[in-house]
């Protein structure tokens, strides 16, 4: 082997002890690296967040808030902690948001309003909506068991008067789906015997648009008022009866969001149209189940100059199938096969 050859295989030698030298070296400080700890920050007490997002107008829930643990120094003195006495979640049912609270953000004492504060009704109203009070009783309250944020069907009871037998007795579903926004209820939390004390309340308050509100105060009059409390269920087959009927239109260009909040407005609307009704006949046997003829003939007033009576434009209704026979201006109903 000449001296040539040899310095080449020496010097390709240390070209490889160098770089596997460089080579361990690099893969060894990367190995030693070492990652730096991230700040430990103190939690500080539990707050009370919303565990979903809660728009103007929400009334609060059992379902609405939660305790969560919040940085200490991130705490700042209008959060409900559960330290403090007075941030019971439950004492904070049936108030209703003032502003609107995301999901996950902390409630502020300031963002909620009582049925005893002032503002209270303006903030739950949703825009053109109008509030109207019901008085009921505890057997047409269902019991005291109807509390803000439920949603209630009203239910008109009257009877008919008339000159052929008996009154006609009927109930009649005016209004579905209304919101209550408050009661005059009161919860204790313990009686004597140590057990909660529901007490029933006299009044409730319902949102409604002003031509349901027009609606309700004939109907205070006619006859007396029933509440009839709504399954949640219900709102969504309400909604799907109005999607099957071309009631609900969503734009194509509609984002999902968009579409959903459309969809919740109407399942949440006040619904006063295709009433149902049922009368005494459907209930027994002994009650009628036609409106009783009355007698709506009038009198020369009102009749012109020729001293005639004039037609009654009222319908004169009887207890079964009839015929109308009209001579002039003198409308007689004939009865057919009524039993």
């Amino acid at each position: 082997m000449n001296a040539k050859k040899l310095m080449l295989l020496v010097g390709a030698l240390v070209i490889a002890v160098v770089a596997a030298v460089m080579a361990k070296n690099m893969f060894a400080g990367a190995g030693a690296q070492q990652a730096n700890a991230a700040p430990v920050i103190p939690v500080g007490p539990k707050v009370l967040i919303a565990k979903k997002p809660l728009p103007v107008g929400t009334i609060i829930e059992p379902d609405s808030l939660v305790f969560q643990p919040w940085p200490k120094e991130m705490i700042q003195g209008t959060y409900y902690t559960e330290e403090e006495e007075d941030a019971d979640p439950a004492a904070l049912y049936g108030t209703v948001v003032r502003t609107a609270i995301a999901a996950g953000q902390p409630i502020t004492r300031g963002s909620l309003v009582g049925p005893n504060d002032r503002g209270f009704l303006a903030a739950a109203l949703g825009p053109g909506m109008r509030a109207i009070t019901v008085p009921v009783s505890a057997t047409s309250g269902v019991a005291g068991f109807v509390f803000p944020g439920d949603r209630v069907d009203l239910v008109l009871t009257q009877q008919v008067e008339g000159e052929d037998g008996p009154p006609l007795k009927t109930s009649e579903t005016i209004v579905r789906n209304l919101r209550v926004l408050a009661t005059d209820q009161r919860i204790d939390e313990k009686n004597e015997d140590g057990e909660i004390e529901v007490k029933t309340f006299s009044t409730v308050t319902v949102e409604v648009t002003p031509k349901i509100a027009e609606k309700i105060a004939v109907a205070q009059s006619i006859g007396d008022l029933s509440l009839s409390l709504r399954s949640i269920a219900d709102n969504t087959a309400e909604l799907e009866r109005a999607v099957a009927a071309g009631e609900v239109v969503v734009p194509e260009d509609a984002t999902p969001g968009e579409e959903r909040k459309l969809l919740l407005a109407v399942a949440n609307r006040p619904i006063d149209t295709n009433p149902t009704y049922t009368v005494g006949g459907q209930v027994s046997r002994f009650q009628r189940s036609s409106i009783p003829s009355q007698n709506r003939g009038g009198g020369n007033t009102g009749g012109g100059g020729n001293g005639k009576p004039a037609a009654s434009s009222a319908p004169v209704y009887a207890s079964g199938p009839v015929v109308r026979v009209a001579r002039g201006n003198n409308v007689t109903v004939v009865p057919v096969g009524a039993r």
